[in-house]
Order: C-alpha cells, then sequence, then structure tokens
C-alpha cells in the first residue's frame, strides 16, 4: 500500500475526481509538437506557435478533465489559463533523447527542480524514462540511481512523484512491429515491477498498456501477437507486479482504440487508477490550428477535442478504479 504524507494527499486529490480517479490531459510535448505544427503551416513555426496551442488546448479541454500534464519550457502560460479546478503536474525531464549515445539515457531540465517547479504551482513533478529491462546491466543502474535521486527529491519538497516509463528494446527499434508486440509484455510489466520498489519513492507509475492492442486477436491488423485470453492475462499480471496507484498514456493511438483498450483492460481485471491521455485527444486539431489559424484550431477543440475528452471521461467512470484503495489509511 503506498503511504502519503498529507501534502501529498491532498495534491493527490486535486489532481483527481472526488473518486479518487485522475482523467489527465498530457500537452507536455516539446519537439514533437513543433514539428506536427511546422508540417502543416505554410510559414515558418516559433515558439510562439508552440505556446499558442498549447493555451488553446488547456483553456478548451481542462473544464473536461481532472487535471493537465505540461512542460515549463513552453506549458506555463497554458497551466495559467487552466480550468481552476484542474489539478497541475508538470514535467521534469528534458524531451526526447540523445539519439547518439547508448541506451536512452535521462536527463534533467538543468534550469529545473523540484523546488523550483513547485513553486511554479505543479501539484505533482513527472518523469519519462525510457527502460529496457533486458538491457546492459551497467545502463539500467544508471537509470535505477537517478530515478533514486528524482524521487528523493519530489519526497524532500513533499510533492507527488509520477514516473512515466516507456519500455523499448535495445536490440530492435521498431516498436510497431510484431517481433517488439510479443516482448512487450514482458518489457513493459519487469519495469513497473522494478520501479514499484521503496527506494524510488515512486507515488504513482503512469505506464503503456502492456500489449499492443494492434495485434490482439479481433483489433488490428491480420497478424496477431496474442489472443483475446493471452492479451487479457497480460493486462492482469501488470495490475499484479505493481501495489502503486498507475495510470496509461495513450501512446498516440486513435482516441476510438484507446477507449477500447481501457473497456478490454476492465474486463481483463486490471485496476488501473486513471490516463494521462495526450494527443489522442487532441492531436487531429494540430492540422487546423497549424493550417487556418487559432479560430479553426479552438473550434475543433471545442467540437471534437471534447467530444474526444468526454467520451474519455464516460469510460473511464466505467472502467478505472479508485487509487484510495491502494492508499493505506
Amino acid at each position: 500500500m503506498l503511504e502519503l504524507t498529507t501534502n501529498k494527499l491532498a495534491a493527490m486529490k486535486r489532481l483527481s475526481d472526488e473518486n479518487g480517479i485522475i482523467g489527465a490531459l498530457a500537452i507536455d510535448q516539446r519537439g514533437s509538437l513543433k514539428k506536427m505544427i511546422a508540417a502543416g503551416s505554410a510559414n515558418p513555426v516559433g515558439d510562439e506557435g508552440i505556446i499558442r496551442f498549447k493555451e488553446l488546448v488547456s483553456a478548451e479541454l481542462t473544464p473536461y478533465a481532472t487535471s493537465i500534464l505540461l512542460d515549463p519550457e513552453y506549458g506555463l502560460p497554458a497551466a495559467r489559463v487552466r480550468h481552476p479546478e484542474a489539478g497541475l503536474l508538470v514535467a521534469y525531464e528534458k524531451t526526447g533523447y540523445d539519439a547518439t549515445a547508448v541506451g536512452r539515457l535521462p536527463d534533467l531540465l538543468s534550469e529545473w527542480s523540484v523546488r523550483r517547479l513547485k513553486d511554479a504551482g505543479a501539484d505533482a513533478v513527472k518523469f519519462l524514462l525510457y527502460y529496457d529491462a533486458d538491457e546492459d546491466a551497467a545502463i539500467n543502474d544508471y537509470k535505477h540511481v537517478y530515478m533514486e535521486r528524482v524521487g528523493s527529491e519530489c519526497a524532500a519538497e513533499d510533492i507527488p512523484f509520477f514516473l512515466e516509463i516507456v519500455s523499448y528494446d535495445a536490440a530492435n527499434d521498431d516498436v510497431k512491429s510484431l517481433e517488439y508486440a510479443k516482448v512487450k509484455p514482458h518489457k513493459v510489466i519487469e519495469a513497473m515491477r522494478e520501479f514499484s520498489k521503496p527506494q524510488y519513492k515512486v507515488d504513482v507509475l503512469k505506464v503503456e498498456v502492456p500489449v499492443d492492442m494492434n495485434y490482439v486477436e479481433g483489433f488490428g491488423q491480420e497478424e496477431t501477437a496474442y489472443s483475446k485470453e493471452e492479451a487479457a492475462a497480460c493486462f492482469k499480471e501488470q495490475s499484479a507486479a505493481t501495489d502503486l496507484p498507475f495510470i496509461f498514456l495513450s501512446a498516440g493511438v486513435s482516441a476510438e482504440l484507446f477507449q477500447e483498450t481501457l473497456k478490454f483492460a476492465k474486463e481483463a481485471g486490471s485496476t488501473f487508477n486513471g490516463v494521462l491521455c495526450g494527443r489522442a485527444t487532441w492531436k487531429n486539431g494540430v492540422a487546423p490550428f497549424a493550417e487556418q489559424g487559432e479560430e479553426a484550431g479552438r473550434n475543433w477543440l471545442q467540437d471534437t477535442g471534447r467530444k474526444n475528452i468526454q467520451e474519455l471521461n464516460e469510460v473511464l467512470k466505467q472502467t478505472a478504479s479508485s487509487w484510495y484503495d491502494k492508499v493505506s489509511k
């Protein structure tokens, strides 16, 4: 069971609904979002474009979210226009990773600290870690120590630590392949098992679903990596791998597939505690914003974006479990 201080418990409540379910909106993308906007724009896209799009997403969609995840580099203006009842998570890692170095090593934003993020209004700190449970021990030991430091810093500032884990295979860069789909359950579950250990001081795990739903029988492509029964067993094993609250990331899949995935997870017996959903909610709003301007982007968010998040909220009510069940009283 997770033990929370009084301050952490209050922060978790600000990030969740009254039932202890997290329905958070993620738009902490930086370089990738800038590329998405630039791809649809006839004119050069500077920092102002990415800042403004984040502001629009925050203003239009946080009335329907329990909280929003932003970055301190471009996202703080968006934090200031969020709905007053929406909590704030702030990212602490540099975007992406150094592709020229081995191991996808983590790196903090050098001009920020947990204290500075807290002073900027964060209710919780999020750190994204790329992790291959089977990688060279020296690389993974480096990551273990790094996460111990981040967890200790969050504990010292008495603020919740959300650890986002993105799995990969050091021997196979194609995470969309059938080959990776076959090893993904092991990669995801072992990473969760590792970072649920108390020395990391993690309060909430933000994780992938344990299978690639495009390779589940009846869900996607002609090729399959798992039957429905095998996929369901993976969701069950994932839940059993941790005593911590955990939430799912959308990983850029369509809104429809993500919602169907949550329903499947519930039926499989998963005790996930909500979502931190980004691109599945707002990514198709980038094109009208980039091509036609701010008003077109706002209109899309008010229509389709709102519909995406409200439909997701309805699914969460049916499928997610309360994190209160995982906190010691």
